[in-house]
């Protein structure tokens, strides 16, 4: 898979996709990663690459002409011909365009599955106000955030897209039960379970939060670690680790029991809990 990042600070990437998983990924040539600075798109001797909006307003956006000459660079058309040349059925799948910015759809774990079947992921980094809309209307295939709130630009979201969608390539992970089980994974995943609704991984999220962990020293601070986890039964480990997943998304993330796969045992839990249900 390849990665192509527009961005106006290409410097930015040089600390975190030279680390872990992502630099493994690179050296074992799983994953691609190019970077392209806006500016070297520009033709003026200060290489702007910004304007004052029109109609007004505070700070700065991106130009149109920089961002159009580092897509075509790519082989990046329009949308409209993307889409007449993929009517073909033996056309290759088009690169997706992303706009990253604060007033995209959400990026989550379901996004980043649907874009892991892509070959190459073209990623835009806003800056300043944002960036001529014309762009987005021409070239982009979808605009997404990754919270909300609001940041300098898009090259820390771009950096979330390129690590959650790339741990889901085949090889990545050492473990490939790793990437299929972890929290937010799809509902389908807790599926996979014993015949007493318990998951058979320890890793079945089935879309919840993850439970605790805890390591050596048994005894830490004063606090003990859990003493389920010490006797060796790995049922009980399961439900344990089931129950705790359960509490920690109902304190932290309610909204996502209603998209969980819910055993009857964990909705009874959920309702002792204090759970209003679906």
């Amino acid at each position: 898979m390849q990665f192509d990042v527009i961005t106006i600070f290409p410097g930015f990437f040089s600390g975190i996709f030279e680390h872990g998983i992502v630099r493994r990924a690179q050296a074992d040539g799983l994953v691609t990663i190019n970077l392209l600075d806006l500016r070297t798109f520009t033709h003026d001797r200060h290489r702007t690459v910004d304007d004052r909006p029109f109609g007004g307003g505070e700070g700065m956006v991106l130009k149109p002409e920089p961002l159009a000459a580092a897509l075509a660079s790519l082989g990046i058309v329009e949308k409209t011909k993307r889409e007449q040349e993929n009517s073909s059925s033996t056309a290759p799948a088009p690169p997706v365009v992303i706009l990253l910015s604060a007033q995209g759809r959400p990026f989550n774990q379901s996004v980043a599955r649907q874009l892991v079947t892509r070959d190459k992921i073209v990623l835009l980094c806003g800056r300043y106000e944002g960036v001529d809309e014309r762009i987005n209307d021409l070239y982009c295939d979808m605009e997404l955030s990754i919270g909300d709130y609001v940041l300098s630009g898009g090259e820390l979201a771009a950096a979330v897209v390129v690590d959650a969608v790339m741990r889901l390539i085949p090889g990545v992970l050492g473990n490939e039960a790793s990437g299929e089980f972890e929290s937010f994974g799809l509902a389908d995943a807790v599926i996979a379970a014993t015949a007493d609704g318990v998951p058979r991984s320890q890793h079945g999220a089935g879309g919840l939060l993850d439970y605790p962990h805890y390591t050596r020293p048994a005894e830490f601070g004063g606090l003990a670690a859990p003493s389920v986890l010490l006797n060796g039964d790995h049922q009980q480990i399961r439900r344990w680790r089931r129950e705790q997943q359960l509490r920690k998304t109902l304190a932290n993330r309610p909204d996502l029991l209603n998209l969980a796969a819910l055993s009857e045992e964990d909705k009874r839990l959920l309702d002792s809990l204090g759970w209003p249900g679906r």
